[in-house]
């Protein structure tokens, strides 16, 4: 968010600056080597504008960098007017004005992984901008070495041939299409899927797809993966064998979804799912990506499909507290089969000696509504823990480099516990290690008690039965666990941290609240059994691509376990 925004607008600043300064210093004054090296500079910055903002509009620096090269040259050649070099400028200016066009053009045909289809051009199309910079950049050089204006002539000639092969193909492809559609849409046919997974999210939310992938697949249909976003069809292809389609359009969204498909799942709401719901010969079921307390888990929005896949009767209940109305026969309890590979402890947690603590802030939200994150008073709590022989897994959201101040706040805590590895030899787990060489479920496995922020990692850790603490930073004092109601069975640790020892205490050593967790669990996780947990998603799935609306039943006493006989009182049936 901000940290994207600094990064954009320092990118800008020396693309622009650079690019500027190259050309008056060549035009200017006699320092022509330093010109060229600024013009070098200046694509440089122009590269990582590109990669910071995908969309970037750089044709008027690069037209000055180009001419600020080509002054160069002449210079260095020294020689009059050269024919040769007349015509590689007025070939320069030709790609200059073409390749934001093309790339624009490019980056709006349909491309796919995972299907026995090759497509060249938007590939190519997306990529001449880094082709032009890579050819000024060579004619730079090769005025540095004075070479003769021929050898830039034909540079500039195999990239221009190159350019204009994308754009006869993308003329082709716009006003001549192949019958039966395009060859992403023929190979789809082939494939028959039955249904789709739609997804569009900034870069960097991917997570909230691969969670999804593996059941999905476990369903035993044949499906494709619908992305809105670039950058995600590489991440998302690579986690899966099925098909994923990049559809920047609505009318590359006609060519893809083909006749066999019945069922459309989201996992967040997106704007763009819209694009999506418009297509009402499917069945539109939200499955979220995550079940928590936050404001977002009741968003309205949720009202527009047809069904909503929710963890357990909590989920059901938080949209009615938040006064969203939604027919209750658009629910189906599935529980979260993604915690179906977490290891469940009964007992409660007494005087461990050196417990394992996982602690997960999470990250500042959109909105400041939706601020629940704990980094500005973790230092507190980690060394406290630290005080108590614990070893730390310390796990952060995804998004918490997207603000600066909370990068930095998580460097400072990652500082404090390498200096205690190093000091003590405990092996905490931080950075790299926790957030991408372990799954989330490895680190709920490895450790004794959570810490966490309002967020869906509380409700995955619920199902291990091990006791959690959560961070109250919107300050509610009491009534925190009316709003949030997963803190009546964890220990709430206050935003100034005034209770840290007591809470501590609590989670580590006579963990009070033991018997109501296994109500909470059943509340929010459902009621499946433990050897076929994720079997009610997909039997719920299968039965929508089947037509059937019943949804699974639960059994009793999930996971093998007894329920707390005080279930029946503390939530009594709504």
């Amino acid at each position: 968010m901000r940290g994207d925004l600094v990064r954009k607008l320092l990118a800008r600043a020396l693309a622009t600056g650079l690019a500027v300064l190259a050309f008056l210093v060549v035009a200017l004054t006699g320092a022509t080597g330093w010109g060229l090296g600024l013009a070098v500079a200046a694509l440089a910055a122009a590269t990582w504008e590109r990669r910071v903002r995908p969309g970037a509009d750089n044709a008027a620096e690069t037209a000055l960098v180009a001419a600020a090269i080509l002054v160069g040259y002449a210079r260095r050649l020294d020689a009059g007017f050269d024919p040769a070099l007349a015509v590689t400028a007025l070939a320069l200016l030709g790609l200059v004005l073409l390749v934001n066009p093309l790339r624009d053009a490019g980056g709006l045909e349909v491309r796919a992984a995972n299907l026995p289809v090759r497509s060249w051009t938007p590939l190519v199309a997306a990529r001449l901008g880094d082709a032009l910079a890579g050819l000024l950049a060579l004619l730079a050089l090769a005025a540095v070495a004075g070479l003769p204006a021929g050898v830039a002539l034909a540079a500039v000639a195999l990239v221009a041939a190159g350019a204009a092969a994308v754009g006869l193909d993308l003329a082709r492809r716009k006003f001549r299409p192949g019958a039966g559609g395009s060859a992403v849409s023929r190979a789809l046919r082939r494939h028959q899927p039955e249904f789709l997974l739609h997804f569009s999210a900034p870069p960097g939310s991917e997570y909230q797809v691969t969670m999804w992938l593996p059941y999905l697949e476990r369903i035993g249909r044949p499906f494709l993966v619908m992305v809105r976003e670039p950058e995600s069809l590489p991440l998302v292809a690579a986690a899966t064998s099925a098909p994923v389609v990049y559809c920047p359009t609505t009318r590359a969204m006609d060519e893809a979804l083909v006749p066999s498909l019945r069922v459309a799942f989201y996992v967040n709401h997106g704007a763009k799912n819209s694009h999506c719901i418009r297509f009402t010969q499917l069945t539109h079921v939200q499955l979220h990506h995550g079940d928590s307390d936050k404001a977002p888990s009741a968003n309205p929005v949720s009202a527009i499909f047809d069904r909503i896949f929710v963890a357990g009767q909590a989920a059901i209940d938080r949209y009615a507290r938040a006064g969203v109305d939604i027919p209750a026969e658009k629910f189906v309890v599935v529980g979260r089969p993604q915690v179906e590979s977490i290891e469940v402890r009964p007992g409660p947690a007494h005087g461990r000696a050196n417990p394992t603590v996982l602690y997960t802030p999470t990250w500042t939200g959109h909105n400041a509504d939706a601020n629940y994150c704990s980094l500005p008073v973790a230092e507190t709590l980690l060394r406290r823990l630290l005080d108590r022989g614990a070893t730390v897994i310390l796990r952060a959201h995804p998004y918490t480099s997207q603000n600066p101040a909370s990068a930095r706040q998580l460097g400072r805590l990652t500082e404090l516990l390498a200096a205690d590895r190093a000091r003590s030899g405990r092996q905490h787990v931080f950075g790299t290690a926790a957030s991408r060489e372990l799954t989330l479920t490895e680190c709920v496995n490895r450790s004794d008690a959570l810490v966490s922020d309002v967020s869906g990692v509380i409700s995955d850790y619920l199902y291990s039965g091990k006791p959690y603490a959560v961070t109250d930073m919107v300050d509610s004092g009491d009534r925190f666990p009316e709003q949030f109601p997963l803190a009546g069975s964890g220990y709430v640790l206050r935003r100034d941290m005034a209770n840290v020892d007591e809470v501590l205490t609590a989670l580590l050593d006579t963990d009070p609240l033991a018997s109501a967790r296994w109500a909470t669990r059943s509340r929010y996780l459902g009621d499946f059994p433990a050897e076929s947990y994720a079997e009610a998603f997909l039997e719920a799935a299968r039965r929508q691509l089947d037509g059937e609306w019943s949804a699974p039943a639960p059994r009793a006493g999930g996971a093998g376990l007894p329920l707390d006989p005080d279930e029946a009182t503390l939530y009594p049936a709504t």
